[in-house]
């Protein structure tokens, strides 16, 4: 399992039975892979299908099965198919339990940046906006610092943000954080790690939680 995978396999462990969820592009498409077979969850992508299943296997691919993000998916049986439209009007009907998106940058009072990088091309938010907006829960999986190293999870943001103080639980390789009363909690801690070490690459405020539990995927 590689470093995305463990991040995704995590995430999948939050999702509550019966939950219809939103899953970004990125480390959350992942996530469909590691759901549980015991619970009846509910994938949602915002072109328009309710019902997405896990992802096809090399060569099984379907052309006009397809999500957000433009990958190629497959559909469970009795899924629904709907227009973009309609599938937004589930969104800012408030009809999401849960949104997992990737982000470029995180907060340490639940702000987050994950649709434009300051000098380069901007391609537009997509429906970032809409769905931390209107989802019940929003969880951020993201690689702990960038490619360049540079510490992804901050005091305040540096990019343009998506919305605020939205964020209820954050999961890197090394941690996860909850959202809570205004305070980020540290609540789990990956065996290779200190936590005088996370915090070296983690420049936001936090708390530790007196629950603290190892990173368990």
């Amino acid at each position: 399992m590689n470093m995305k995978e463990k991040i995704a396999a995590r995430a999948a462990r939050e999702i509550k039975d019966g939950a219809i969820v939103n899953l970004g592009i990125g480390i959350p498409t992942l996530v469909a892979d590691y759901l549980s077979d015991q619970k009846e969850i509910f994938l949602h992508t915002e072109n328009g299908l309710l019902g997405v299943g896990p992802t096809p296997s090399d060569g099984e691919e379907d052309p006009e099965m397809i999500n957000a993000g433009k990958l190629p998916v497959t559909a469970k049986t009795g899924a629904s198919y709907f227009s973009s439209s309609e599938s937004f009007g589930m969104i800012r009907g408030g009809h999401i339990d849960v949104v997992i998106l990737g982000a470029l940058q995180v907060a340490q009072s639940g702000d987050i940046a994950n649709w434009a990088v300051p000098g380069k091309n901007i391609l537009g938010v997509g429906g970032a906006m809409d769905l931390v907006a209107g989802a019940k829960e929003v969880i951020v999986t993201t690689q702990h610092c960038a490619r360049n190293g540079e510490p992804k999870i901050l005091k305040n943001c540096d990019y343009p943000i998506t919305a605020k103080n939205v964020v209820n639980t954050l999961i890197t390789e090394y941690a996860v954080f909850r959202f809570k009363d205004g305070q980020m909690v540290l609540e789990e801690l990956a065996d290779e790690i200190t936590e005088p070490q996370l915090k070296q690459i983690t420049p936001a405020n936090y708390t530790i939680s007196p629950a603290l539990s190892r990173y368990v995927t």
